[in-house]
């Protein structure tokens, strides 16, 4: 039988890929700190461990995932990086950012988080070539659909974008952090799994773009939502965090190496997800 490790299996996308992949087959084992906070794991083994029990940050976690696995020699190793490894200053302009995968340097990532993902990017290529180690690498942009965070400040925008709307009365009022004119793409969780799967079936060993470049502004998206839950509510702009001022995903490359790129339509995702969140929502009101 096929076997897979899934590391972060607690997680949002990590308990999605459990799933997926025991519809393929796989005898599947999932690690991590917590179990699905919204849905029983599907894994047949799942360990609730700790990886920094011997580290103490992210670059050490992959470096003990890396080291166990020129023991065991997997067929193949996922590491999903992020867009946030792309420099700051391709991405101030929010109609015409530029992610393609090659522009990543010179690197000048716009936060310590994407500073660890092309540091680890660079480590996991590093291991590939010293020990023979089929290794493939995604980009995550953005991230979202059903049983993921929604509430408690560590939601992704799509998420909280649902919660503020569902939890607003009509002609109510929602709050959003600077002008809502920044760009982002979204991805619904089950084109991302697709494109894990198309990539790590693949013979591609340079990372890929795993997104959407279906591009909408904050303000567009709080619209979009306000549509499928048919309200209309005032949007208060407040100063705070940003990022960069706009992202999105360049699909040429994945296009072209694995002749597939997605095309799940952004508002689609978002129904399945405010049904998903508003649910979540009235249970708390009641």
């Amino acid at each position: 039988m096929k076997r897979a490790l899934v590391c972060g299996a607690g997680g949002f996308i990590g308990s999605h890929l459990v799933r997926r992949l025991k519809t393929e087959g796989y005898w599947v084992a999932g690690v991590d700190l917590k179990r699905p906070e919204f849905a029983a794991s599907a894994a047949d083994d799942f360990v609730v461990g700790d990886l920094r029990d011997v580290m103490h940050n992210s670059a050490l976690i992959n470096l003990n995932v890396l080291h166990s696995c020129t023991r065991h020699k997997p067929n193949r190793i996922f590491f999903s990086s992020s867009a946030c490894v792309y420099p700051q200053h391709n991405q101030t302009d929010p109609k015409a950012p530029t992610t393609a995968e090659d522009s990543v340097y010179p690197a000048d990532p716009d936060s310590d988080y994407g500073w660890e993902k092309l540091f680890s990017e660079r480590l996991y290529g590093a291991f590939a070539r010293n020990y023979g180690l089929a290794v493939r690498v995604g980009r995550f942009h953005n991230i979202f659909g059903p049983e993921g965070t929604w509430t408690g400040g560590k939601e992704k925008v799509p998420a909280a974008m649902c919660r503020k709307v569902a939890e607003a009365s009509d002609n109510g009022e929602i709050e959003v952090w600077g002008d809502g004119e920044q760009t982002r793409s979204f991805l619904y969780i089950e084109e991302a799994l697709e494109g894990v799967r198309r990539l790590v079936a693949s013979d591609v060993s340079h990372p890929l773009n795993i997104g959407s470049d279906e591009m909408i502004s904050i303000n567009g998206l709080a619209e979009m939502v306000m549509r499928i839950a048919g309200k209309r509510v005032k949007v208060r702009h407040l100063p705070g965090p940003l990022g960069v001022r706009g992202r999105t995903s360049d699909n040429a490359m994945i296009r072209k190496e694995l002749g597939w790129a997605p095309n799940y339509q952004l508002e689609r995702g978002m129904r399945l997800t405010y049904a998903w969140v508003e649910s979540q929502v009235r249970a708390i009101v009641k």
